[in-house]
């Protein structure tokens, strides 16, 4: 059997197993309940996708639906968006971050303790950003001082996604001054129920709390919570990033594709449909969404065919947070008063339903997956081979 066949074969296993398993209204009812519920909602979700064969596609062979091809990986994402169905932003996280990590650099202890765990609804959040070091993460100060066989943590961190419902922790500390900044960090596993840790979540100016400080006095956490070496842990994290990228902005531009309809029913909707500047504006963000689908298709079949270069994610992951924000917007201006006023969503993302929460949650995706700036420096440095300057001041 061909690729070809095959892959067709499994779009359309998926689409018949979407037409019986998807979630049906889920915008409005996430938008009616509370935090809880949406929290029981999604783990539902997962726990069906589990079941299916389509959470953890990108997981090693062995675990359900795991061992499936970058190229069929797409088919099942491209599939989730074209349905609607709703991210699984709950156990983002842990089936993306910890797990690969875990795959990838966990001892068999922890990967015995944590990968079964997350398949069976443990949450996990991430310890990186501080108040003083988001994008550059090889500025942490949160200290690790290690007294016998337990490591004694003092800090703060912040931006922990959805830190207030986890039950796990990947934690980046600063072991040592002595190196460069880089050679200094440790990767830890933090149990969010030890003695000493504060979570604390963050009113967001579109009404959620989705994102938290979380504190940290005198934590202790056992050497065997330690990911590879002391002092290794900036390698680690590299690693632990890089596992969002590639499939995960293919979907999200896919999502504003498929997104377009409810653009399109604004129109309709508002009576604009013979406005020919509204029209005009809306055949560009159509065009610019398009563009910033085939960016992203190239990017995958790079990855695919094993000719992906560094560099290449920076300017998919910078294309799709700017194409974002213009459709969001677009949705805002065209709903007028009442697009501004409606009540704040459970969780703010990607088409919620309510377009003023999703223009201002889309600004967290300058920062997501690598503040804007870093990723143009990235393309700048190694794509186009600039060199830096050095800085001059005037007074």
């Amino acid at each position: 059997m061909s690729e070809d066949v095959s892959l067709d074969a499994l779009r359309e296993e998926m689409r018949n197993w979407l037409v019986e398993n998807a979630p049906r209204d889920w915008r409005a009812q996430y938008q009616e309940r509370g935090q809880a519920d949406f929290v029981r909602a999604q783990r539902a979700w997962f726990e069906s996708l589990v079941e299916g064969g389509y959470a953890i596609p990108h997981w090693p062979k062995g675990w359900p639906g795991g061992g499936r091809s970058l190229a069929e990986q797409r088919v099942i994402y491209e599939e989730l968006a074209r349905a609607d169905c709703p991210r699984l932003l709950l156990t983002f996280v842990s089936t993306y971050h910890a797990a690969s990590t875990l795959f990838k650099c966990g001892t068999e202890e922890q990967k015995a303790r944590h990968i079964p765990g997350i398949l069976n609804g443990e949450l996990w959040c991430q310890g990186f950003s501080e108040p003083n070091a988001g994008s550059d993460l090889a500025s942490i100060r949160t200290r690790a001082e290690l007294r016998g066989d337990k490591y004694i943590i003092n800090g703060q961190k912040v931006w922990s996604t959805l830190a207030h419902h986890a039950d796990w922790c990947l934690l980046l500390v600063r072991t040592s001054t002595d190196q460069v900044k880089q050679e200094g960090i440790t990767f830890l596993l933090m149990n969010m129920r030890s003695k000493g840790v504060k979570v604390r979540p963050i009113k967001q100016i579109y009404g959620d709390s989705d994102f938290c400080e979380i504190f940290l006095d005198d934590v202790e956490i056992g050497v065997e919570n330690r990911v590879g070496e002391e002092g290794k842990g900036w390698i680690i994290a590299q690693e632990t990033l890089s596992s969002e990228r590639g499939l995960t902005l293919m979907e999200l531009s896919y999502r504003v594709r498929h997104g377009l309809w409810r653009i399109s029913q604004l129109i309709i909707d508002r009576g604009r449909q013979s406005d020919v500047g509204v029209l005009r504006k809306f055949g560009r963000l159509v065009t610019r969404v398009q563009s910033a689908c085939a960016v992203a298709d190239d990017f995958l079949a790079r990855r695919i065919d094993g000719t992906e270069e560094v560099g290449d994610a920076s300017i998919v992951k910078n294309t799709y947070s700017s194409v974002l924000r213009d459709y969001a917007w677009f949705g805002v201006r065209l709903g007028g008063l009442e697009s501004q006023y409606r009540s704040p969503v459970t969780l703010g993302d990607l088409n919620t339903g309510n377009w003023m929460a999703d223009f201002m949650h889309s600004y967290a995706w300058s920062i997501a997956g690598g503040a804007e700036e870093i990723q143009r420096n990235i393309v700048a440095e190694r794509i186009l081979q600039m060199q830096r300057e050095p800085k001059t001041w005037t007074l």
